[in-house]
């Protein structure tokens, strides 16, 4: 009886050892917890935009949270000013370079499988 015991025991054990932590989704981008300079650090090409929030009454505030920082309409984030806001989307402009960040990026549209008759 203790040696099917033990036996449960070590395939539980097993099993545990080989399960893969999910991430957690409230912990902040990798970009905000490594130091600066460091070189290890994972170097985000595309900025994440994390949050917007737009007044309802006309001339209210519009404000974004990207990568963690918090913007206005007009100001600037590393190097870009931001143009435009709507409840989805900031528009960063650069020289002539115009960037625009989705809340929700686009995803493809999924493929449909070949219908038999």
């Amino acid at each position: 009886m203790s040696a099917r015991l033990l036996l449960c025991a070590l395939a539980l054990a097993a099993q545990a050892a080989s399960a893969q932590p999910l991430p957690d989704p409230t912990r902040p981008p990798a970009s905000l917890t490594t130091p600066a300079g460091d070189a290890a650090a994972p170097h985000s090409v595309e900025p994440q935009l994390q949050s917007v929030l737009i007044a309802r009454h006309a001339g209210g505030r519009h404000v974004a949270v990207i990568d963690g920082q918090t913007v206005r309409l007009g100001e600037q984030f590393r190097g870009a000013r931001v143009a435009q806001m709507t409840q989805n989307e900031v528009v960063l402009v650069k020289g002539r370079e115009r960037r625009v960040l989705r809340l929700f990026p686009r995803t493809p549209a999924p493929q449909r499988l070949n219908e038999r008759d």
